[in-house]
């Protein structure tokens, strides 16, 4: 049986996995999620990379929001979810493994800052922003977690 590290590199020929993170805050009242823009195409995502070998992809969602948005927080050791996308021609399969990561500081340097856009946005319009169905799928989900019912509000 393979562990949580070997499963997070176990890399197929069909399929890539990474790890992304859901960063989440409450401000005021409202629950908000971090989109950041990809690279390529500008379009609405989580913070997500490549898991390296010696890491869990808990530990990739945590380093991938800090390298792609200078978000830092507590992440979660479980998997809130995930989804697939396509990339690249011809077509790369990826699935990320999602974890929530609650903010707790955001720098304004981080080494993706010239390439990047991030913007907190309330959940409902996460949803309707976000590029890719799956990650729409998973977002609206949120909302109903747990961990977002016991945030508290930050000023």
């Amino acid at each position: 049986m393979l562990d949580e590290r070997e499963k997070a590199s176990a890399v197929t020929e069909a399929e890539v996995r990474q790890a992304g993170a859901i960063c989440l805050r409450r401000w005021r009242r409202e629950l908000q999620v971090l989109l950041v823009t990809s690279r390529r195409t500008g379009r609405w995502g989580l913070p997500k990379g490549h898991v390296e070998p010696d890491e869990t992809t808990a530990e990739a969602a945590a380093r991938e929001a800090f390298e792609e948005s200078g978000v830092r927080g507590k992440v979660s050791d479980q998997p809130f979810g995930s989804f697939n996308y396509v990339k690249g021609s011809p077509g790369r399969a990826y699935r990320v493994i999602a974890h929530v990561l609650v903010a707790q500081s955001s720098s304004k340097l981080f080494p993706e800052q010239q390439v990047r856009r991030t913007k907190w946005f309330p959940i409902d319009q996460a949803v309707r922003e976000a590029a890719n169905p799956g990650l729409q799928n998973l977002l609206s989900k949120l909302a109903h977690e747990p961990v977002c019912q016991t945030m508290p509000p930050r000023r």
